[in-house]
């Protein structure tokens, strides 16, 4: 069976690596060197969950045992044991805000169930025109939001899949779009002593088109005749933009793994459908399960990327039976646009 499961792990990876390849190549005979940058909407589905995970560069696809596992890889939900939920904030750039919840229940051999919510926080801005440079009196809002069910099962005791559906919405005025999305992921742990072997493809969906009635104009027909209705009622059309579908294989390993001291490294390889792709590495120190320092760095090989370097720390309190409580914070260099810092509370039970 083990023998199975490997060959089925790397019949995965090398297709989907082939795939990628095809993909990339089919692309390259239409235009050449072109990243695709701005291309997709719904961008907040690809910034970093979980501060632990922000502070390790964002190579996590491998690691993932907590309920943030729904973001970075469904199949890492099946390691979280009994209940588990983590709350995360992100100081994002441009004032904007991020809020993620998620949570998780494991039900033994029936596999691990997951929610997930993403809110954002911006505030209300000023409606300005040509007319009126300094606003009008109005305002408007903009939002960002996505809900999510998550399953992940292990087939083997080596072995874990999970899949993540997920409804998306973005809106601003009195316009929004919605969209519908899959993420995917399987989790192997090799036999090679503290290796994991992983993958994930995320944001798999349809499309998002804006529409409301702030695309509502009054349209002159034949602004060259004065006998005509000027003022007919029209929508503006809008284009369908795909979402940031990604593609992640990663790897992790402990090459210290005691009682008092471990250290976790991983490196995560990326191939998103808006951009080139990049490597992100990260590593974890552990101190008798009670501290923990991370440092990492994003976006390796990235053509013009402002993020880098990464770090971060945490700390985790046990009390009676298996409830334990863990606060972790980390931060991001983000070239020009200055920094992002994360901080998460987990708890389990």
């Amino acid at each position: 069976m083990n023998r199975i499961i490997i060959n089925l792990v790397f019949l995965v990876v090398i297709a989907a690596l082939i795939l990628a390849d095809i993909s990339t190549v089919t692309a390259q005979n239409f235009v050449s060197d072109v990243s695709k940058k701005g291309t997709t909407a719904a961008q907040f589905l690809s910034i970093s969950q979980g501060a632990r995970a922000s502070g390790m560069g964002s190579a996590y696809v491998a690691v993932s045992d907590d309920p943030t596992a729904i973001y970075w890889n469904p199949a890492g939900l099946a390691k979280v044991p009994g209940g588990a939920v983590v709350f995360d904030h992100s100081n994002w750039i441009a004032d904007i805000n991020y809020n993620y919840v998620a949570a998780s229940y494991n039900v033994g051999t029936y596999g691990t169930l997951g929610i997930s919510f993403i809110s954002s926080n911006i505030e209300d801005m000023k409606v300005r025109t040509v007319a009126d440079p300094e606003g009008t009196g109005e305002t408007f809002s903009v939002s960002d939001a996505m809900f999510s069910v998550a399953y992940a099962v292990n087939l083997t005791d080596n072995f874990a899949i999970g899949f993540n559906p997920k409804f998306i919405n973005q809106k601003i005025w009195r316009t929004n779009a919605t969209a519908f999305a899959v993420d995917m992921g399987v989790q192997y742990i090799t036999p090679f002593d503290g290796i994991v072997l992983a993958m994930s493809i995320s944001n798999f969906g349809t499309k998002m088109k804006l529409d409301g009635t702030s695309a509502l104009v009054l349209y002159d027909p034949d602004k060259n005749s004065t006998g005509n209705n000027d003022r007919i009622p029209a929508y503006l059309q809008t284009d369908e933009w795909e979402l940031p579908l990604n593609f992640r294989v990663g790897i992790s390993y402990k090459p210290i793994n005691t009682q008092m001291h471990k250290f976790l490294v991983a490196i995560d390889a990326m191939h998103p459908s808006d951009n080139y792709e990049s490597i992100n590495v990260g590593g974890e120190y552990t101190f008798n399960d009670m501290f923990f320092l991370r440092a990492g760095y994003k976006s390796l090989f990235l053509k013009d990327s402002e993020e880098s370097y990464t770090f971060g720390a945490g700390v985790q309190q046990r009390f009676i039976g298996n409830v334990s409580m863990k606060v972790d914070y980390s931060y991001g260099d983000f070239g020009r646009l200055k920094n992002v810092q994360k901080f998460s509370v987990g708890i389990t039970f």
